[in-house]
């Protein structure tokens, strides 16, 4: 099964992302890929490695002309304090909150494609971080909301096998390709900084955590 060899429709509703843009990555060499004849084909495991390095590695995709601000996308009342030890029932409660964002026009939607994403792959990128993604018709710009767990998440499955603490979850807008994937750069590399880990684990208000973001 891990090495499942998918076409470029199945790369791209596994990725969420259109076939044009599969084909694009292909033809630059920017996605792991090979041509058999003249098709185009993908193996699984290398899909999910070259997600995962992208994620963790905080690798810029090519379109640079778009400012990522936290302070666009995040508000204090979306950054909660989590009291799980099981991803899904941290992912569950982190969707209600950010579902509360008027650019999210469907929550139950939220919830399932957040669960159905996690159950793909991990989103868990190391580093005691997971980042939960998805892209929707149903959201209207791409919003955030934090989680900050007290305890250890343990069932994440996280490349460095670390146990999840922070959870930043990202929705965006179906069309907001380019967006989506810079705002997913620059969330895993900012969460790099050690000292921004240690503060975030530390804070005893939203709004402590909010500043530390943003600032």
């Amino acid at each position: 099964m891990e090495d499942d060899i998918l076409t470029i429709e199945e790369v791209a509703k596994y990725l969420r992302v259109s076939e044009r843009t599969v084909y694009d990555w292909a033809q630059k060499g920017e996605i792991p890929s090979g041509k058999i004849g003249t098709v185009w084909r993908f193996k699984k495991s290398e899909i999910e490695k070259w997600v995962n390095e992208r994620l963790s590695s905080g690798t810029k995709p090519v379109t640079q002309n778009l400012q990522v601000q936290v302070k666009n996308i995040l508000s204090p009342d979306r950054i909660i304090f989590l009291n799980h030890s099981t991803k899904r029932d941290a992912l569950v409660e982190l969707a209600n909150n950010l579902a509360t964002a008027p650019q999210v026009k469907n929550a139950s939607e939220l919830t399932v494609e957040i669960l159905k994403r996690e159950d793909l792959m991990s989103t868990a990128i190391g580093r005691g971080i997971a980042i939960p993604h998805v892209r929707l018709s149903s959201v209207t710009d791409l919003v955030m909301s934090v989680g900050i767990c007290k305890n250890d998440i343990i069932d994440f499955q996280a490349i460095d096998d670390t146990p999840v603490r922070i959870l930043v979850m990202i929705a965006a807008s179906y069309n907001q390709h380019a967006y989506y994937l810079q705002t997913l750069s620059f969330i895993s590399s900012k969460l790099k900084d050690k000292e921004l880990r240690e503060g975030l684990l530390n804070a005893q208000t939203p709004m402590e955590a909010y500043n530390l973001l943003t600032k």
